[in-house]
């Protein structure tokens, strides 16, 4: 079809003359509303973009005598990673004489996947592979998952930061301010006259 035939049929139905292949011969194009045209194309790479973020694997890296505040810190970034649909592998190193006791390696892995079970589930039981103890965990489907916790958290922690600074501007306002002095003071000095420090002996 001729280009002027097919600007003036998109015209009659009052849609617009898109180029979907440019480089085929004769170029293909249609006649689609662009803005509705443009909404699906936008749609499409958002569906694609989903499916390449749950692909990505964060890995956490633990140890058998792990301190429980590094636990909780590991467990918060997993359980971050695994509500932006990211899988998180867990790792676990033996070193030196820690191969003697992998029970206790296991049990910090075990326990770790019972915290995030409202987020994610194990794709095999932990195996022990080397020096080191590996599972993969795969977030649970949106509907099914609990709310990332750590969200509000962070919510609550900046309300309470802005409260403190309000609170110590008014108490600026009310105490007026004293001249600061470049004076020397001499030993045992203070500037509250009701402060008396004795004097060390030997002085």
């Amino acid at each position: 079809m001729a280009l002027g035939e097919a600007i003036s049929q998109a015209r009659q139905h009052g849609v617009d003359l898109v180029e979907i292949a440019p480089n085929a011969t004769p170029p293909v194009c249609r006649l689609v509303d662009y803005g509705k045209y443009r909404y699906e194309q936008a749609k499409k790479e958002k569906e694609s973009k989903k499916h390449q973020h749950a692909n990505r694997v964060k890995e956490v890296q633990l140890s058998a005598n792990i301190d429980p505040h590094d636990f909780g810190v590991k467990l918060t970034r997993a359980i971050d990673f695994l509500c932006e649909d990211m899988k998180v592998k867990i790792a676990l190193r033996f070193r030196g004489r820690e191969m003697a006791h992998t029970e206790f390696g296991f049990q910090v892995v075990r326990k770790f996947i019972r915290e995030v079970t409202p987020f994610a589930h194990p794709d095999s039981e932990p195996r022990l592979i080397g020096r080191g103890i590996n599972v993969m965990l795969s977030p649970l489907p949106r509907n099914k998952r609990a709310k990332n916790p750590n969200e509000g958290v962070r919510a609550t922690d900046n309300d309470t930061g802005e409260d403190d600074v309000a609170e110590t501007d008014e108490e600026a306002e009310e105490t007026p301010e004293t001249p600061e002095t470049t004076e020397a003071k001499p030993a045992g000095f203070t500037n509250n006259p009701f402060d008396k420090v004795e004097p060390t002996p030997g002085q």
